[in-house]
């Protein structure tokens, strides 16, 4: 990991905070190296959806593939906003709860007024860890809550 990814001064709860951003902007600026460093290796999960539909990826391989490989390449703006961080005075181990907002477009038809788009509204949480190598809180677990969506989900597939 490049350590121009890693801002300094930043206090635990920004720190935390980053470790979101660093994965969403990475989906929408295509950068593999900033989406890895938001990453607590290899073994870590994100799941995406509801409990009656979900998909659980179980490894960064496969999260990197069916997450990054398709959504970076796409014209895409990731949000998220009301960012609640729970972290005990001096843990290693924090969550982060936040609402998201993701809008989707096939590569080079963002601007497209009536271009195909999906937009997903929904709910972050988020289990991280503070690496004892390089002192950086990085992501275990992503839990993606779909409350809405609109358009064409096809986009995604």
């Amino acid at each position: 990991m490049a350590s121009s990814y890693i801002l300094s001064g930043l206090t635990t709860r920004e720190a935390i905070i980053d470790a979101m951003t660093r994965v969403l902007t990475a989906l929408d600026t295509n950068d593999v190296g900033l989406f890895d460093s938001a990453w607590a290796g290899e073994d870590v999960l994100a799941q995406i959806g509801n409990d009656d539909d979900k998909k659980v990826l179980p490894n960064l391989s496969l999260i990197r593939k069916l997450i990054f490989e398709r959504v970076a390449a796409m014209d895409t703006t990731h949000s998220y906003t009301t960012p609640r961080v729970h972290v005990e005075e001096g843990a290693d181990t924090a969550y982060l709860t936040a609402v998201s907002l993701a809008q989707h477009c096939p590569e080079g038809r963002g601007r497209e007024p009536d271009g195909p788009k999906y937009l997903v509204g929904g709910n972050y949480r988020v289990d991280l860890i503070k690496d004892p190598a390089d002192g950086v809180w990085k992501i275990k677990k992503w839990v993606i809550k779909v409350i809405w969506s609109e358009g064409d989900r096809t986009i995604l597939e």
